[in-house]
C-alpha cells in the first residue's frame, strides 16, 4: 500500500483477522455501576433473591403533571425534529428555574438541552479537550467523568476528599494538583457517591484557587441540588463566584429531583461560545432531545415542589436508617451524607480476611463481589469511584429492602475470619 503500512487488524477467538476497534477504547471499561447492576440481574434470573443497591435511581414515580404534559404534546402533534439545543418552551422553563432557584441568568443561546446529564459532559469534553489536557475530578467521583475525559485523550487527575472531612473538597487539595495542563475542574456537590456537600466557604476557597488559572473551564454538576438534608443549604458555584461565570458550565437535569431518569433530559447553562461548540457536537451525534420528553421536563421544572419535599424527607429518613445500621456493624465506618441518596461505608477493616468459602478479600472489589455472590446484595466498590476501600449503597429504595440489605451485610461480615 502506498503511503504507509496497512493497519493491523484484531485477531478474533477463531484466529481470523478482523477490522480493529478504535484505540481510544483500549482499557476503557463499562461503568462499574452498570456492570454491578448487570451481574445482579443475572443472579436474579438464576432464581436468587438479590437486593440491588447498585444504581442511583429514584424509586418515586414521575409526577403525573409531567406525564400529562408529554401526552398533550404528542396529541398536539409535537412529534417532529426538535432544535438541536432544545425547544424554546423548555429553554424558557430552564431559564426561569436557574433564575428562581440559583440566582443565575442565562440568555437562550447560553442554554443547552441534552439527552441526559451524561451527554452534557460528553458534548462539553468533546468540544474542548485535546490529547494530554488534564481534567481534575475530585475523588470519590461519579464513574463517567474520567471515562468520558479519557475518550478524548484527556488525563484525569484526582485530588482525594477524605472521609474525615466528610468527603468535601478542600481548596488546598485542589491547589496541589492544578497545573498549566489543567483544562477542566469537575465539581459535583452534593456528591455521587459520598453524599458530601461543599459549604459556601469551601466554594469560595475553590474559586480563589481557580482565579489563578484563567484558562480552566469549570463543570458544576448540580443534579442533586434539591436533595440536601439537616438544614444544610445548597449554593450554585457560579452564584458564589460570579466573576468566574464566563467559564462555568452549570449542569442539571430532571432525573433525580423529579424521578425522570428514563426520560433522558439534561440541561446546562454556560458561556455562549461553549454552548455553541456543544451544539455542533450534539448536532453531529444525536441531534435534539425527544420532543414529548422536553414537554414533560418543562412541566416538571415549572410545576409544584411538593413531590421534591416528600422525596427529601423520605431520603433523609432512609439515610439515617442505613447509616445507623452500618455503623452498628463491627469494623465498618460510614460518614453521614449531607445530600443525594447514597451511603459510602468504609470496609478497610475487612481486607485481608477470608469468606466462609475460602475467598481472600484483598480489595473492595473482592468485598463487593463476595457480598453479591454470597449474600446477594449488589453494591458498587469504591475503587470504581476513585477512592478505596469503600462501597456505594443507593438508598433510593424502600425501608424494608434497606433493612434487609443491611442485615445481610452484617451477617456477611460476621462470617469473615
Amino acid at each position: 500500500m502506498e503511503g504507509g503500512a496497512a493497519s493491523v487488524g484484531q485477531i478474533s477467538e477463531t484466529g481470523i483477522s478482523r477490522p480493529r476497534l478504535a484505540r481510544r477504547l483500549d482499557g476503557l471499561p463499562a461503568p462499574a455501576t452498570m456492570e454491578m447492576a448487570r451481574k445482579a440481574r443475572a443472579l436474579r434470573a438464576e432464581g436468587h433473591n438479590v437486593i440491588s443497591l447498585a444504581l442511583g435511581e429514584p424509586d418515586f414515580p414521575t409526577p403525573p403533571y409531567a406525564i400529562e404534559a408529554a401526552h398533550a404534546a404528542a396529541l398536539a402533534g409535537d412529534t417532529k425534529y426538535p432544535p438541536v439545543d432544545g425547544k424554546p418552551a423548555l429553554k424558557a422553563a430552564i431559564a426561569r428555574k436557574f433564575e428562581r432557584e440559583n440566582g443565575l441568568n442565562f440568555a437562550p443561546d447560553e442554554l443547552m438541552v441534552c439527552n441526559g446529564g451524561k451527554q452534557v459532559i460528553f458534548d462539553a469534553f468533546m468540544a474542548t479537550i485535546d490529547p494530554g489536557d488534564e481534567v481534575v475530578v475530585p475523588a470519590p467521583y461519579w464513574v463517567s467523568y474520567p471515562l468520558i475525559a479519557r475518550m478524548f485523550g484527556g488525563v484525569p487527575v484526582h485530588p482525594e476528599c477524605d472521609e474525615a472531612d466528610g468527603f468535601s473538597l478542600r481548596p488546598e487539595r485542589l491547589a496541589a494538583v492544578m497545573s498549566p495542563k489543567t483544562k477542566w475542574l469537575v465539581l459535583n456537590f452534593p456528591n455521587n457517591p459520598s453524599g458530601a456537600l461543599c459549604t459556601e466557604e469551601d466554594l469560595r476557597g475553590i474559586a480563589a484557587v481557580l482565579r489563578r488559572y484563567p484558562d480552566v473551564w469549570i463543570l458544576s454538576d448540580e443534579i442533586y441540588e434539591h436533595l440536601v438534608f439537616d438544614n444544610h443549604s445548597f449554593r450554585s458555584f457560579a452564584a458564589v463566584a460570579p466573576d468566574l461565570k464566563d467559564r462555568v458550565l452549570t449542569m442539571n437535569g430532571v432525573a433525580k429531583a423529579y424521578a425522570m431518569t428514563g426520560w433522558r433530559v439534561g440541561y446546562a447553562g454556560g458561556p455562549r461560545e461553549l454552548i455553541a461548540a456543544m451544539r455542533v457536537v450534539q448536532g453531529n451525534a444525536t441531534s435534539g432531545v425527544c420532543t414529548v420528553a422536553q414537554a414533560a421536563a418543562a412541566a416538571a421544572l415549572d410545576g409544584p415542589a411538593d413531590m421534591i419535599r416528600e422525596m427529601v424527607a423520605t431520603y433523609a429518613r432512609r439515610r439515617l436508617l442505613v447509616v445507623k445500621a452500618l455503623r452498628a456493624i463491627p469494623g465498618m465506618t460510614c460518614a453521614m451524607p449531607s445530600g443525594a441518596f447514597y451511603a459510602y461505608p468504609g470496609v478497610a477493616s475487612y481486607l485481608g480476611k477470608t469468606t466462609r468459602n475460602g475467598q481472600l478479600l484483598r480489595t473492595d472489589i473482592d468485598f463487593a463481589m463476595a457480598l453479591l455472590e454470597q449474600a446477594y446484595v449488589a453494591t458498587v466498590p469504591g475503587s470504581a469511584f476513585g477512592l478505596s476501600p469503600y462501597l456505594r449503597l443507593s438508598c433510593a429504595t424502600s425501608d424494608a429492602v434497606l433493612k434487609e440489605a443491611c442485615e445481610r451485610i452484617a451477617e456477611f461480615t460476621a462470617t469473615l475470619h
